[in-house]
């Protein structure tokens, strides 16, 4: 009897069964341990509509809760699925939508000033001239 996976010689078959549809990237998040008010900053290294691989210090521990806040996504509970060295996966509790990650952030009224363009003035009669 062999398992799944398993070649003719009883060695393990390297698969790889999480989701696919993964998108590589680099984007900065906020990431928060469940019960604790501080918030670090992580590296996003890939995001999935189920979870994501991030990158950090320190590095919290399997099976922790944690909450992380994706740009244009909001904040999104999850776990610690796994750790290695300063890499970590979260599996989130809810799935997400992860390209509205990638989108670029919406400018609009109520935006803080340094997502604006720069030389953007309301009134262009109030910019005073050198």
């Amino acid at each position: 009897m062999r398992w799944i996976g398993e070649t003719e010689t009883g060695q393990m078959q390297d698969i790889d069964n999480r989701d696919r549809e993964r998108d590589s990237l680099f984007l900065m998040a906020d990431l928060r341990l469940r019960g604790e008010s501080d918030v670090q900053r992580v590296k996003v290294r890939n995001l999935s509509k189920g979870g994501m691989m991030a990158e950090g210090a320190p590095v919290p521990e399997r099976g922790q809760s944690i909450s992380v806040n994706l740009r244009n996504i909001g904040w999104v509970d999850g776990s610690v699925a796994w750790v290695q060295d300063n890499r970590f996966g979260i599996a989130f509790a809810n799935e997400i939508e992860p390209k509205a990650a990638r989108a670029p952030i919406v400018v609009g009224e109520g935006a803080p000033r340094y997502t604006r363009p720069v030389g953007e003035a309301k009134d262009r009669g109030s910019v005073r001239k050198i």
